[in-house]
């Protein structure tokens, strides 16, 4: 499926662009603009007129040229019309931010849309969705903030406050993201379709997905098969639940499915299936990484005994493995610290002396050289990062943890916790050591059974595709 001018359109059409923002209505033309798209922008009013500068176009017709790619926010009663004029005027793709279709019962208005459609060579996005983000060509449903890479993550989202949530937990963990498609109701383009395109796409490291229907599930699981073998997908079903299910008919329009049979399917053809939110975002974050998993023997440090037999307890739980570490590895961490409250063996408690992140990164080193270690779990904590200083005279800073990334060859999977809710200085603390450690590459959680969970989930979904 050759999607190229949906993502990288050389012009762009807004249909029903104007200046009054109120009623719900999305302000598509105004997005664009503030992105800085480098192709010509046709905003599309009955009323005429101009706009930022522009001359708004009466109708379709009068463009100037045909456009890559339309977006349209205009009533429903118009979306029949607007796509015969699409088709006259030899434009590719459209996107209807419109509601009212097929979720409120009105399927024959979209079997219409689509027969007229065929008519030309114009393929429809949605409707009743937000849309299109491509971080490259700065087509969005939201502002682009200045971005350092292109991103390595896409989305594909049934449902647009889903992919609203996913774009803002994305930023917030500093999660680049290259391609988002919120698909509505699609009933033209489907998510296998956007799949197909995707798993080519060489900059797309991982996709992550949020369904409710599937509208051909034997083309959707062949296209489904045939990515998974080129990058992880990750998929978030919504509509598990009989209430569930009727609530995905409201939304999207969504069928029914039996859950059990389309889990068992989706994992058959390769996919990573999660149960909520917090664990797709997990994984991605994971996914991130610039050195992934590839064993599940891992080595843990921190400060605190307790902490250690908690970590202990939920990584064996979830399948991993916490070997001792061998003479060598416990000989070098030992040089560091003092034999009282510590432990050298695995898990690694360094006591007070993990308030220190050199130390943190010495026993990070010896876990590096240790052969039957095959990921670095260090557990960071933002109290103890504050008062460092006070307690060892020594103090924390920025270039430590990029050496951490520089000097260790292994995966490293930080947890970053703060146990301080009301506290503007810790959340400060927080916020800063988090953007350094995904600056030097690494993903980072704030609790212990998330990171055990990534890390285990992505070792099986690894491990399965290995006997395959």
């Amino acid at each position: 499926m050759d999607l190229d001018s949906l993502f990288y359109p050389k012009s762009i059409a807004v249909i029903g662009a104007s200046n009054n923002l109120g009623g719900g209505k999305m302000p598509y033309f105004q997005i664009i603009r503030a992105n800085a798209f480098a192709g010509p922008i046709y905003p599309v009013n009955p009323k005429r007129g101009e706009l930022d500068g522009l001359r708004v176009y009466g109708s379709i017709d009068e463009l100037p040229e045909p456009v890559d790619f339309a977006i349209v926010a205009a009533p429903v009663e118009q979306s029949l019309d607007i796509v015969r004029a699409a088709v006259r005027k030899h434009i590719k793709f459209i996107h209807f931010f419109t509601s009212g279709f097929g979720e409120t019962g009105n399927r024959q208005l979209e079997e219409d849309m689509v027969r007229e459609a065929r008519k030309g060579h114009l393929r429809i996005v949605g409707p009743n969705c937000i849309g299109v983000h491509c971080a490259e060509s700065k087509i969005s449903f939201t502002l682009i903030p200045p971005l350092e890479t292109n991103g390595t993550v896409a989305f594909l989202g049934q449902s647009g406050g889903v992919t609203g949530n996913f774009l803002a937990m994305a930023s917030t963990r500093k999660i680049p993201l290259n391609k988002v498609v919120s698909y509505g109701n699609q009933i033209d383009l489907r998510l296998e379709d956007y799949l197909d395109y995707l798993a080519d796409d060489k900059e797309i490291r991982l996709i992550a997905c949020y369904v409710e229907d599937i509208k051909n599930p034997q083309a959707f699981l062949r296209t489904l098969k045939r990515t998974t073998v080129r990058k992880p997908v990750i998929i978030l079903k919504g509509g598990k639940t009989e209430t569930g299910s009727k609530a995905a008919a409201s939304h999207t329009g969504a069928m029914a499915s039996n859950y059990t049979i389309w889990a068992a399917a989706v994992r058959q053809h390769g996919a990573l299936l999660v149960d909520d939110f917090d664990q797709l975002m997990h994984l991605v974050m994971l996914g991130t990484a610039e050195k992934l998993p590839r064993g599940k023997r891992v080595g843990f440090l921190g400060a605190g005994g307790g902490i250690s037999v908690l970590f202990s307890d939920l990584a064996i739980e979830s399948g991993l493995a916490l070997p001792e570490l061998g003479p060598r590895a416990q000989q070098m961490i030992s040089e560091k610290i003092m034999g009282v409250n510590t432990s050298t063996v695995n898990p690694v408690d360094l006591g007070a002396f993990g308030f220190d992140l050199n130390v943190m990164l010495h026993t990070m080193k010896a876990m590096d050289e240790d052969d039957a270690i095959d990921v670095i779990i260090p557990y960071f904590s933002v109290e103890y990062i504050m008062r460092s200083e006070f307690f060892l005279k020594v103090k924390n800073n920025a270039d430590t943890i990029l050496e951490m990334a520089k000097q260790i060859n292994k995966p490293v999977v930080p947890i970053l916790s703060s146990f301080v809710e009301d506290d503007l200085e810790a959340e400060r603390t927080r916020i800063e050591t988090f953007a350094k450690l995904r600056k030097a590459g690494f993903p980072v959680y704030t609790k212990i059974q998330d990171a055990v969970y990534s890390i285990g989930a992505y070792y099986e979904w690894v491990a399965r595709h290995a006997r395959a």
